[in-house]
């Protein structure tokens, strides 16, 4: 197909009816891509926790979600020079202009202009390029990969070398990416540290592997799942505490074993009460907590100024602080020099007309990251 002339393509999807309804593979129309963006082959796409929480809880339907994704641009939109036809790329739910305020200070990713896209369009237009029967499928975080093929803005895509296996490195295009940033990037894990994660899905464990490059002397993993205990050690948790069999509080639990605190806690479950028992676990005088996590419900936070006045510190964290288009190719680099794991997150790889199964494999806690392989 010549990209000066590409035209609607249809092809199947999984499309989401409404919230916690199973996923319907679909024949969808896809349109061409408009200025500034591209139309890409899906090829792999991995499940991630937000995508559930979205799936359970949000309004807008019908939808395809998923965001973390690899696959093979197949056609480009006017004014598009940065990519061409084959080209291999992983997806960005949050991308990078390039020119905004935000982008330009060198002191952020939050893009102005290609940041979270919440209303399920497209950033330009703020139409959707999906549909069924005439009617709009709307999409997530403005990638929408549970789709043969989807359009995005040239801003959330960064290219890949063609060598590297895409049905890996799709999981650089969010949850890895995002565990590993925020214990280099956020909160700058120091040789000889000690750290303490809350929740042992693949955020946390990648939480768990930057603290490990960093030299972190105690890596402490909490978790409820007794499963997680033996895959955590891969990844370097040192120790693994299920609050289930805790006769006292996690924060005693944890300042015990750290001897009056951690140096870093990371919250990586999306729950706002377990942010203050992280702030709790953290030393006086220099502790810092960083939540990762995405809460479902109750959003507000609520926490006892002492924490605070005694030194402590609460930071937020959006994809590990990663520039998306400017930093993710180093990552893709680290990886094929087998400086981190990924593949080691893997636990399932799934057809794509199996995908609701990725979904309760994730609902029940039995899996990381289940990788769907999508074909057209």
């Amino acid at each position: 197909m010549s990209s000066s002339s590409p035209a609607v393509l249809t092809c199947k999807a999984a499309v989401a009816w409404g919230p916690g309804e199973p996923l319907v593979i679909e024949e969808v129309q896809v349109s061409p891509p408009q200025p500034m963006e591209i139309r890409i082959k899906v090829v792999c796409t991995s499940l991630c926790r937000s995508d559930v929480s979205a799936w359970e809880t949000q309004a807008i339907f019908p939808r395809i979600f998923g965001h973390e994704a690899s696959g093979i641009v197949e056609s480009v939109g006017p004014g598009v020079t940065e990519f061409s036809e084959g080209d291999h790329v992983l997806t960005l739910f949050t991308g990078e202009c390039k020119s905004c305020r935000q982008c330009i200070s060198g002191k952020s990713n939050m893009c102005q202009v290609l940041g979270l896209e919440r209303r399920g369009v497209m950033h330009s237009d703020q139409k959707t390029r999906f549909s069924i029967k005439d009617k709009p499928v709307y999409h997530y975080c403005a990638v929408s990969s549970f789709s043969q093929y989807t359009v995005v803005h040239s801003g959330c895509a960064v290219k890949v070398s063609l060598a590297v296996p895409l049905e890996k490195i799709c999981l650089l295009s969010c949850g890895v990416a995002a565990g590993l940033g925020a214990a280099w990037n956020v909160a700058d894990i120091s040789e000889g540290s000690t750290v303490v994660i809350y929740g042992l899905g693949t955020v946390g464990l990648s939480v768990a592997q930057g603290a490990k490059v960093r030299g972190a002397s105690q890596i402490i993993g909490v978790d409820i799942n007794p499963e997680k205990g033996e895959i955590a050690k891969t990844f370097g948790i040192t120790h693994f505490v299920n609050p289930k069999e805790c006769n006292e509080s996690i924060q005693q639990v944890v300042n015990r074993i750290t001897d009056g605190g951690a140096d870093y806690a990371f919250e990586c479950i999306g729950d706002t009460g377990m942010i203050t028992t992280a702030l709790q676990s953290c030393c006086q005088g220099w502790g810092l907590t960083v939540t990762l996590g995405v809460p479902k419900v109750n959003p507000e936070l609520k926490a006892h100024y002492g924490v605070f006045l005694s030194g402590r510190t609460l930071k937020g964290s959006l994809f590990g602080g990663w520039r998306p288009k400017s930093d993710l190719p180093s990552l893709v680099d680290m990886y094929t020099k087998k400086e981190i794991q990924i593949d080691e997150y893997i636990t399932h790889n799934i057809s794509f007309e199996d995908i609701n199964q990725a979904f309760s494999l994730m609902k029940e806690g039995k899996c990381l990251r289940c990788v769907i392989h999508l074909s057209a």
